[in-house]
């Protein structure tokens, strides 16, 4: 199986700006991601980032990047257009790997992608873990996933669902597209649903575009503010 893996890398961040550059036990945080990306098996990993800082730090550490608009609502729109800077062919798998994920497992990007190899009627996959702690099931920073019976994706939610007792499943935001999914997915409008829950994914969903869900684990720790920052490097500094 082959499959490329794109970072989304954007300089800005509210709590945390600059935070692609954030030095990680002397890496910078999305050189740290693109570690744990080509340690997956991908063919190929490339940071897709608006900012020459960003491009500059992936050179300097024999890392592929491409520059992107700036102006970009999300960063699968940002992937899309890196999909078509490097000219991927429409049937390679393109994986999204988030560029604040420093300890992402390299077998969990693979895992994605062979998942979607092996459903053929899935445009995207994606994963998900078993909520064991009571605080997750009703945190709406927490979304969940519902799943049918063969692992595919029913519905994406900020709210506990389904309703009465039973499994639920915290949605990882790790993605695996066909390249032509992916250019489809990002000219297609916000759906409702999408605007109600203020998930995106739910646009496919809304469009009939099928999602496969690998359960996996747990979920990696991400960098979202300075706490996390501090984990990460505590985690990462104390292995080397």
């Amino acid at each position: 199986m082959s499959f490329t893996v794109l970072i989304p890398a954007r300089y800005a961040s509210t709590r945390l700006p600059g935070k692609p550059l954030a030095d990680i036990a002397g890496k910078p945080l999305v050189i740290r991601v693109a570690d744990r990306a080509q340690g997956s098996g991908a063919e190929r990993v490339v940071i897709a980032t608006d900012d020459p800082r960003i491009l500059a730090a992936a050179k300097s550490h024999s890392v592929e990047a491409v520059l992107t608009r700036a102006d970009h609502p999300t960063g699968t729109d940002r992937l899309a257009e890196a999909s078509r800077t490097l000219r991927l062919d429409d049937r390679v798998i393109v994986v999204n790997v988030q560029g604040d994920e420093p300890l992402l497992e390299p077998e969990l990007i693979r895992g994605v992608a062979e998942e979607l190899e092996t459903h053929p009627d899935a445009a995207i996959a994606t994963a998900c873990h078993l909520i064991d702690d009571p605080h997750e099931a009703f945190n709406p920073h927490v979304v969940k996933v519902v799943l049918d019976h063969a692992g595919y994706a029913l519905y994406f939610s900020r709210a506990t669902a389904p309703a009465n007792p039973g499994p639920l499943y915290h949605h990882v935001g790790l993605y695996a597209y066909r390249r032509h999914a992916l250019e489809r997915f990002v000219t297609l409008p916000p759906g409702r649903l999408e605007q109600r829950e203020r998930l995106e994914q739910l646009r496919a969903l809304e469009a009939g575009m099928r999602i496969d869900a690998e359960i996996v684990d747990s979920v990696p720790l991400g960098v979202d503010t300075p706490d996390d920052l501090e984990r990460a490097r505590a985690i990462l500094g104390g292995k080397e």
